[in-house]
């Protein structure tokens, strides 16, 4: 795990909040409750949903190479009695040069 750096203007942070509570469901949200509902084998209607996204963000410290990026995205779910947290990763994993980064035990995910 590791923290990316936008100090040198490149890459950019998204994200959107979805309250979802008695309105109808952007297709978005759907997609949502279907891979918890599949990852968790259990009903889920999601009451609040928000997606962050983090587009082409260099490695910290960027000073040192802005080249490689990684575009990833989180999204935090609940029905308001469970909360769920989706981590989705580009096509092709992690970018960064990890051989370069302070740090060289890289987890991807969370402990």
């Amino acid at each position: 795990w590791d923290n990316a750096d936008f100090s040198r203007g490149v890459g950019t942070t998204f994200y959107q909040e979805f309250l979802t509570l008695n309105t109808d469901k952007p297709p978005f949200v759907r997609d949502v409750e279907a891979k918890v509902r599949r990852y968790v084998r259990s009903s889920y209607s999601a009451a609040w949903t928000l997606k962050i996204t983090w587009e082409k963000a260099p490695a910290y410290a960027a000073r040192t190479d802005t080249r490689k990026t990684v575009t990833y995205q989180t999204v935090l779910t609940t029905d308001g009695f469970k909360s769920y947290v989706l981590m989705m990763y580009q096509d092709g994993g992690m970018q960064w040069d990890y051989t370069r980064l302070p740090a060289t035990n890289v987890l991807i995910g969370y402990t």
